[in-house]
């Protein structure tokens, strides 16, 4: 069964990134144009074929050349050299993406164990006083992120001061792995990865509640009760299947943490992809663009494969279908 799986997913990878070669040159604007326009206004035809070869485009090629020519550097590790930046679009990731990894992976894997933890206790003591907590978390999922983080940085970060405000470490530290560096860095994630997973709970949670509520009336939990199991065993058996769907929306949202949050990097001026595709979008620089698109779907593609392979391991009735 995973054998199969992962041809499809080898196969999906190979069409997405025949449309990640595609896409960007659908988009109005030449690259080459925008780069000249920025150097100088007088530039001959030789300097012009020069900065193509330079660069690595290929746009003096014919469309199925320059196909060949992307998947021959593709195969190398070479993902061409930003436009903009002027710099190897493989490095400009390198430090672009460990920032957001960071930040939305570790909110990420905070909001679903937050999250899936309460859910499974709400679900378990369904009309309680904890019920009272549903309101709350639903009301921040309402608003959109991006205003909390804003309303967030304003009142605890520019009024109350308990938070710093705008970056991703203090100017004043030396980089690299000291104490001060790394205390720093984690004072400047802490407001937006609050903001994050303030907004993202509530889907966790009330997920979770849900499928726990379905759980507790099926045949192999009323067994489990009355054959007078711990308390305890008896909410595992539950919330073990009623994570399966949970398992699969975590593996999209691991996928999904290498494109970043894109407003949230902006709003607090975080140096993550997000706020990198944006810039690469804003300057047409194609081979950035597809150089963050291929990092995104390669990770959201090994991501569900993971998930299939945990859900074997959670669902045994997985691995009797695939045994069979």
């Amino acid at each position: 069964m995973l054998a199969r799986r992962l041809l499809l997913y080898i196969v999906t990878a190979w069409v997405a990134i025949t449309a990640n070669f595609l896409l960007p040159r659908m988009m109005p604007g030449n690259p080459i144009q925008t780069l000249i326009g920025k150097i100088t206004n007088t530039v001959t035809p030789e300097e012009i074929r020069a900065i193509r070869l330079s660069f690595g485009l290929g746009f003096h090629q014919g469309l199925v050349a320059q196909y060949f020519t992307y998947l021959t550097q593709l195969v190398h590790g070479n993902l061409g050299i930003s436009i903009t930046l002027g710099a190897p679009v493989s490095s400009i990731l390198r430090e672009a993406v460990p920032w957001t990894v960071g930040l939305i992976g570790l909110s990420t894997i905070f909001s679903f164990a937050i999250g899936t933890f309460g859910g499974a206790l709400l679900g378990w003591t369904r009309g309680s006083r904890l019920d009272s907590l549903i309101p709350t978390a639903t009301f921040f999922q309402a608003v959109p992120y991006f205003f909390l983080a804003t309303v967030m940085l304003l009142l605890f970060g520019s009024d109350l001061h308990w938070f710093p405000v705008l970056g991703a470490y203090s100017p004043t530290v030396t980089q690299g792995w000291n104490l001060a560096y790394i205390e720093s860095v984690i004072r400047y994630g802490e407001l937006p990865l609050i903001a994050i997973v303030l907004s993202s709970l509530a889907g966790w949670m009330l997920g979770m509640r849900n499928m726990m509520i379905t759980m507790i009336g099926e045949d192999f939990v009323l067994m489990a009760v009355a054959k007078g199991l711990p308390r305890r065993k008896v909410i595992w058996h539950a919330a073990r299947n009623a994570i399966l769907p949970s398992i699969a929306n975590l593996s999209l949202a691991i996928g999904l943490v290498v494109s970043g949050a894109l407003l949230v990097e902006l709003v607090f001026n975080y140096p993550g992809v997000g706020d990198l595709l944006l810039q690469a979008v804003l300057n047409e620089d194609y081979p950035l663009i597809q150089g963050i698109f291929l990092v995104i779907t390669l990770a959201v593609l090994a991501a569900n494969f993971l998930a299939d392979i945990v859900y074997l391991w959670l669902d045994p009735r997985t691995r009797t279908v695939a045994a069979v």
